[in-house]
């Protein structure tokens, strides 16, 4: 019998680049993110900062560089990228590492990609020097003629690629923050409404459709209600309510308590994947993250940190999340999703350091590739 094959999703944070002219009011030096990372520090005792990248500071929008990205990943069972995509002032913004990096490499045959509409509000986070005020700076709720634009982009641009991740032959697009969604499109009624044109254009293109999944946040975040929005119920009502295909998460952080060890947290963690499979209708995909410090983003410290996030420990989340795709065979594809390939900034990457190589790496392998 043949081996089961599992499609490992890890998102990309496309910010290591200094190829988008905005980014420049964060990070002036001209590369990006990697500029808050190389300034990095320890906080206190035993803090494992500073951190390096055993690749180097490199430009992500490259396309020699992503090859050898691709092929890393490949070569360790990470066969899907989930690209953050954003959309501000009218325009793209991010998109560099992955329309000239990703889509220019020649190997990208190896790591399917697929799109995630990261809508939540910019703010001044990205910024070490004001990070603490978290002042907004470009609002991502997005109006019905907007988001018929980002439809349309998505559909000529991305899904007809052939590397595009599908389920059920459909392109896989998810959504980061339904709130600002069904806050920018005017309530429910209009989400409703632009969702099944979204259908209809992918339709004409030649699609099956499209595999709306959405990324849940924080219990509380679900449970938030809005008069605003048009409708009596939650964000997890609405999820159900606008037929999405699939749920997952984005992080550990706002599900669980992360100002702990990392077995604990995970303990919770699954308890969370089989909570979550009852409250929805769509199917859940499982979550892993591989840490939570946000230091590096603050000159001040913040004590909300993941620890004990050796690739030992984070081996065992991939052996959970292998054990729940295993449990539920009604799954309509076996993805486990993971953050993240490069959330430096946020200590919860795969790529290899100076602190633990390729662990992190080698545990993916070891779960889904090694018999």
């Amino acid at each position: 019998m043949a081996n089961k094959t599992y499609d490992v999703a890890a998102y990309i944070w496309p910010s290591y680049t200094g190829d988008e002219p905005r980014t420049r009011i964060f990070w002036p030096e001209g590369y990006g993110e990697w500029q808050t990372v190389k300034a990095a520090r320890a906080k206190f005792p035993g803090h494992p900062w500073p951190r390096t990248p055993l690749w180097g500071y490199v430009n992500e929008a490259d396309p020699y560089v992503m090859e050898m990205e691709i092929n890393a990943a490949a070569d360790h069972g990470v066969n899907v990228f989930i690209y953050d995509w954003y959309w501000f002032d009218n325009r793209p913004f991010l998109e560099q590492c992955l329309d000239n990096g990703y889509l220019k490499a020649k190997n990208n045959d190896r790591v399917r990609f697929y799109i995630m509409w990261a809508n939540h509000t910019a703010t001044t986070l990205w910024d070490k020097r004001t990070a603490h005020l978290d002042v907004p700076l470009w609002d991502h709720g997005a109006s019905p003629e907007v988001f018929k634009t980002i439809c349309e982009r998505m559909i000529n641009q991305y899904f007809l690629h052939p590397s595009y991740y599908r389920i059920g032959g459909k392109p896989v697009f998810m959504f980061h923050d339904l709130c600002n969604f069904l806050r920018g499109i005017g309530g429910i009624e209009n989400a409703k409404r632009a969702l099944y044109d979204f259908q209809n254009l992918a339709i004409k293109a030649g699609l099956p459709g499209v595999h709306i999944q959405d990324c849940l946040r924080g219990r509380e975040l679900m449970e938030y209600r809005d008069p605003q929005l048009g409708f009596d119920g939650s964000m997890a009502d609405a999820v159900d309510l606008l037929g999405f295909d699939s749920t997952t998460h984005y992080q550990f952080c706002g599900v669980v308590d992360i100002k702990r060890s990392y077995p604990e947290a995970l303990a919770d963690m699954v308890k969370e994947w089989d909570k979550t499979r009852e409250r929805y209708k769509a199917p859940y995909f499982p979550h892993v993250s591989l840490g939570w410090d946000t230091n590096p983003r603050f000159e001040t410290l913040r004590d909300d940190i993941l620890t004990d996030c050796s690739p030992e420990n984070i081996k065992k989340a991939f052996i959970e999340a292998k054990k729940y795709i295993d449990a539920h065979p009604e799954l309509p594809a076996p993805l486990v999703v993971v953050n993240s390939w490069n959330e430096w900034t946020e200590t919860s990457y795969l790529e290899p350091d100076n602190i633990n190589g390729y662990g992190y790496l080698n545990a993916v392998k070891e779960v889904f590739m090694e018999k």
